[in-house]
């Protein structure tokens, strides 16, 4: 059986999404970019998962959100369904719980901030979780971290009491993972983006996204050089300085 996918998503509507983007460019532009990045992470997914093994955990309703009529075009074939309530981390748990009972086989958690994300980065995701059974953490440059893959959600059931948005997410993750069991593979490292800077960078690193579009559209340039993140295959959490 192949893995299957979920994103965790919020709706990108007006004063609700990317509210910290919002203080620096509007709450209209940062929702546009929060769109924008959906519809380039649900590219990258159907590149890599195919059909009835996809599924979006949705906080929010499409219709008063930013390019509600491009979101719904985006998720034909695509299973829409909500969020458990609770914590960040207790919804994490309850979409990878969900996805695992509609889809069976592995499951690969991904949000919506990494507009940049290459399929050929998720193909070596699902590889490593479907071939060793293990677990896959990948890290973002803040802390926390961007992609969770489990072969069972056992794997995770730790993650709920983790504090999120934390500069110390990504361990206290690898620890939770860690004593479910035992130590996760790592992915690559991303950026994800949260501000401006944040913005600009994966504007530079990914021209030809959507999300490089809007940036450039809503009157913004991109930084001369994008960030320097590591692009090596999935790895053992000691690459990422977790003991």
């Amino acid at each position: 059986m192949s893995a299957a996918v979920v994103v965790l998503a919020k709706a990108p509507v007006p004063g609700v999404a990317k509210t910290r983007l919002g203080r620096t460019v509007g709450d209209a532009a940062a929702a546009d970019l929060a769109a924008a990045a959906l519809l380039d992470t649900l590219d990258a997914c159907c590149a890599v998962f195919p059909p009835g093994r996809r599924v979006v955990a949705l906080a929010g309703e499409l219709g008063p959100a930013c390019r509600s009529r491009q979101l719904r075009a985006a998720l034909a074939g695509w299973q829409v369904t909500g969020q458990q309530p609770g914590s960040l981390g207790e919804r994490i748990l309850g979409a990878l719980r969900e996805t695992h009972g509609l889809t069976g086989g592995p499951v690969v958690l991904l949000g919506m901030d990494t507009p940049h994300l290459e399929p050929r980065v998720l193909t070596d995701v699902v590889a490593t979780v479907m071939t060793t059974g293990r677990p896959v953490l990948g890290p973002a440059l803040d802390g926390g971290w961007w992609v969770l893959a489990t072969a069972d959600p056992a794997q995770a059931k730790g993650i709920a009491a983790v504090a999120m948005s934390r500069a110390d997410t990504f361990a206290a993750t690898w620890h939770a993972v860690c004593r479910a069991a035992g130590p996760p593979a790592t992915a690559p490292v991303m950026r994800d983006v949260d501000t401006a800077d944040d913005a600009a960078w994966v504007a530079s690193e990914a021209p030809r996204t959507r999300f490089a579009r809007a940036w450039a559209g809503h009157g913004h340039q991109p930084f001369g050089e994008p960030p320097q993140v590591a692009t090596e295959p999935v790895a053992s959490a000691q690459t990422v300085g977790v003991p």
